[in-house]
């Protein structure tokens, strides 16, 4: 298996300051590979310059700018272009399905926040200090850098990334060959229905509440966010004041990141360990949370129809506060590696369909919470009657497989 493994950083005050020149220099590398692709296209002779053409300039642009350039990994600095590379063939493989195409843009200072080492020992070396107690991981031009550790890694690192999040770094590795730990049979089966109102419903019946880690820091948010509106969007020098509360509106932001993220891994793994095959609705989340379309007035051109748009938009904003998403990746990461099954079954009529007579009816969802079958009474809540739903489903599913 593939897995990956995040560990906080814990650089001195000169390996920050040399960790935020290094993000620095790769920005400026990428920026001026966009721009001379840009020039180039731009010619009368509309020369495309691919990722070959701009690895093989780095030898000369380290050596003209030894001070910059040349201070950090050859490797890391081919991973940058290979990233603007992955842009454009991105951007092309939209044209071509007549989707938004979205050109690859210039990184600003907030916008570039990972370095790439693409082999472990090029450049960078995890673990470089065994003999030492502290784990350390050393980085070219940086130096060795003590990690917090706080869980073992598994399998054998390939690849290494530097993150910035706020004023904290990390270290990301991916791993390969990743032994499974199987969790032992517990002989359980359970359908979960993901919600707004409760988080999950198991098919038990079980409710698991919905933290909304973003209302709950809603105030405190908007209030940093009309601070921040005070001073200008577009500056060459943001002021003292400025950046801080820049970093007050994204500390706020990734302690809400960081709690969904908690709440998501306690919750999959209490359902790993207590069931052996655990179905959900195949959700679309990017679909759920799409705005509505503007409705034309045929009668006045020029005027809207109204669209319940301020209340999508509130719908919208608590799914995504739930992260339906994230759970269901670190549930299936979870499972994988527990050894146990994860099934996704049509979400259709799941919370229409009568779970005892199997008569589908709009009608028979009362209210968000209530559910009665016009056929054959059968009353339950909706959430549960979703989940039983799921899980006969996933049934039908695994026979189908077997």
């Amino acid at each position: 298996m593939i897995r990956a493994y995040k560990f906080l950083l814990r650089p001195t005050v000169r390996q920050a300051q040399a960790l935020r020149e290094m993000l620095a220099d790769h920005r400026s590398l990428y920026n001026g590979a966009l721009q001379e692709r840009r020039d180039a296209w731009r010619h009368s002779s509309k020369t495309s310059i691919k990722y070959g053409d701009q690895s093989v300039q780095l030898k000369e642009i380290r050596a003209f700018d030894p001070e910059r350039q040349g201070r950090w990994s050859f490797s890391s600095q081919q991973a940058t272009l290979r990233r603007l590379d992955k842009a454009f063939q991105a951007f092309f493989r939209r044209v071509r399905t007549g989707e938004k195409p979205g050109y690859p843009r210039f990184k600003g200072v907030g916008h570039f926040d990972t370095v790439d080492f693409p082999r472990d020992g090029d450049g960078c070396r995890w673990d470089s200090t065994p003999h030492d107690a502290q784990t350390r991981v050393r980085l070219h031009g940086v130096g060795h850098i003590r990690v917090h550790q706080h869980r073992p890694v598994r399998g054998r690192v390939k690849t290494i990334a530097i993150k910035r999040e706020g004023r904290r770094w990390y270290v990301v590795l991916s791993c390969d060959e990743v032994p499974a730990e199987p969790l032992p049979a517990t002989g359980q089966v359970v359908g979960i229905d993901l919600g707004v109102t409760h988080f999950l419903t198991t098919s038990t019946g079980e409710h698991i509440a919905n933290p909304r880690f973003l209302q709950e820091a809603a105030e405190e948010l908007a209030a940093a966010q009309r601070h921040l509106a005070t001073f200008p969007k577009r500056t060459r020098q943001r002021t003292k004041a400025h950046r801080a509360a820049a970093r007050k509106v994204a500390k706020i932001h990734a302690k809400i990141r960081r709690q969904r993220l908690d709440h998501a891994h306690k919750t999959a793994l209490a359902l790993v360990r207590d069931h052996d095959v655990i179905a959900h609705e195949q959700l679309n989340t990017a679909g759920m949370t799409k705005a509505p379309a503007p409705k034309p007035d045929p009668e006045q051109p020029g005027v809207f129809l109204p669209n319940r748009r301020a209340a999508k938009a509130g719908l919208n904003r608590s799914i995504l506060d739930a992260g339906w998403g994230v759970f269901l990746a670190i549930l299936t990461g979870k499972a994988e590696s527990a050894g146990r099954t994860v099934v996704a079954v049509d979400p259709r009529n799941t919370s229409r369909t009568c779970p005892s007579c199997g008569h589908v009816a709009k009608e028979n969802r009362l209210t968000q919470a209530e559910f009665q079958c016009t056929t054959c009474q059968f009353a339950a809540n909706a959430d549960h009657v979703g989940a039983l739903n799921v899980l006969n489903r996933a049934g039908l599913v695994l026979c189908d497989v077997a």
